[in-house]
């Protein structure tokens, strides 16, 4: 019962990234911010744990890019900003902690990866912080709806799926 609940979450999850990243973004710097992407990041990893959720940024980062919706660097940023929510989420059980989380993980780390990233896999020849300021953007937006969703949510036994 556990596993299909999880399976469920998580395809439900990968559906609102996969659909609401088309329907929500913003031109910032020299990428798109897509602020579903973290907000799903968040809530992945606040109810069911740091590898589910990096299970959904990988399906959604795979579906975005074979629909032709999205670019390769939501690779980098997506999973390591949901692994960083449910890492930080898991060992102090703060919200907060998710949020800041995503936005270490995918606004810093996550820039500073897709750079080579970008020049192995895409071509381009972008600067060490030429994604900074795009993913820190949007990873803070994304992280702050994501906290609202959850904030919003009453605690019951489907919150706690993850333990």
């Amino acid at each position: 019962m556990r596993n299909t609940r999880v399976l469920t979450l998580m395809a439900v999850l990968v559906a609102i990234g996969t659909i609401g990243s088309q329907l929500l973004w913003f031109p910032a710097g020299v990428a798109r911010a897509y602020p579903v992407q973290h907000a799903v990041n968040v809530i992945a990893a606040v109810l069911l744990g740091p590898g589910p959720a990096v299970g959904v940024a990988l399906m959604i980062g795979l579906l975005r890019n074979l629909l032709g919706l999205g670019t390769l660097l939501a690779f980098p940023g997506g999973m390591i900003g949901a692994l960083f929510a449910g890492i930080l989420y898991r060992k102090w059980r703060y919200r907060s902690l998710a949020v800041t989380g995503e936005v270490l993980g995918t606004g810093i780390i996550g820039s500073l990866l897709a750079v080579p990233f970008a020049n192995l896999l895409m071509g381009s020849s972008v600067g060490a912080i030429a994604f900074l300021p795009a993913f820190f953007v949007s990873s803070v937006s994304g992280a702050c709806i994501g906290w609202f969703i959850l904030s919003r949510v009453h605690k019951t036994n489907f919150m706690q799926i993850h333990t």
